[in-house]
């Protein structure tokens, strides 16, 4: 009778065990490089979601960023992803990196916005966007959206292909500005960088923030409203000492167009009411608010986030 029970309860405890197995919700959030914001915020986001939501397991996955984590929802090999305005604007119209494969990616929250840094030092010579000719540039990693930005920056500057191009993270590219093997690097991420302080604290160097808010406008033209001029304040970065005039782009975490609509309410419910757990992460957080739902993104809502949206009273403008 022992051995009876003792094998009935063993096959209940399995099958408990795969029930609960069963009902856990494996989500996977693409962030970029371990130098910028997305992979913290990322990171926070994921421990939120597991936390928070019962049965869901979420992890953030360093990846090539932007036009990656685009690709990876295409191909149906991620749930989530961050990604700047300017690469999802492509990825629904099938431009640039997307001609031959459309991305029917849907936002799920608008984040904050993203700063594009052009960094060189102070003894480089360098002094303007201009200047970038001939020199070595590191463009940002392949298929990020800072490669993305980078190019169609120097396009609009006159610099077009005219320089010795390199392809690193921003964590690269400030080890190799370190070495002296790179003249300047173009990063697009949050206040502050992470590799950006750790570049403007290293003994021997002294940081120069290029400006390059005037190139807005026939970047505009060109590739569509996607980009604002913004301001990157004095004293963000060591040696820092005059506020930058720079190019924005909004952030926007997406998700396949055919994630259920309870799930992506869920997600964008639960981030929300969870801010606060977020902003301890990383600063940026505190920049993602109701308001900006309403106009910060050039593609559609998801029908789950824009149904949670609404109820909490935003007005879109499309």
């Amino acid at each position: 009778m022992k051995r009876i029970l003792l094998a009935f309860l063993a096959v209940v405890a399995l099958g408990v065990g795969t029930f609960a197995a069963a009902q856990t919700t494996r989500l996977s959030i693409g962030t970029g490089g371990t130098g910028g914001v997305y992979y913290p915020l990322g990171g926070g986001m994921a421990a939120v979601l597991s936390k928070y939501v019962p049965g869901w397991e979420a992890t953030a996955e360093v990846t090539g960023a932007s036009v990656a984590n685009l690709q990876l929802i295409g191909q149906g090999k991620q749930d989530i992803g961050f990604t700047m305005a300017d690469a999802a604007w492509d990825a629904v119209s099938g431009n640039a990196k997307f001609k031959d494969r459309k991305v029917e990616a849907r936002t799920l929250m608008v984040l904050y916005p993203n700063k594009m840094h052009v960094v060189t030092t102070a003894d480089s010579g360098i002094a303007s966007i201009a200047d970038l000719k001939g020199k070595r540039v590191s463009t940002g990693e392949p298929n990020s959206g800072t490669e993305v930005m980078a190019m169609r920056l120097l396009e609009a500057a006159g610099v077009g292909t005219d320089f010795q191009r390199e392809r690193l993270s921003v964590a690269e590219g400030v080890n190799a500005m370190k070495d002296r093997k790179i003249d300047a690097l173009i990063w697009v991420g949050g206040l502050p960088t992470a590799a950006i302080t750790d570049l403007a604290t290293t003994p021997g160097i002294q940081i120069r923030l290029l400006d390059h808010a005037q190139y807005a406008d026939a970047m505009n033209r060109k590739w569509g409203p996607l980009y604002v001029k913004g301001t990157i304040p004095a004293n963000t970065y060591k040696g820092q000492d005059r506020e930058v005039a720079n190019l924005d782009v909004w952030n926007l975490l997406v998700a396949d167009q055919k994630m259920s609509n309870d799930m992506a309410y869920t997600i964008v419910k639960t981030l929300f009411e969870k801010k606060d757990e977020l902003v301890a992460v990383h600063r940026e957080a505190k920049n993602i608010s109701l308001e900006a739902q309403g106009s910060g993104s050039p593609i559609p809502f998801h029908p789950g986030a824009r149904k949670y949206y609404e109820e909490r009273g935003v007005k879109f403008s499309n």
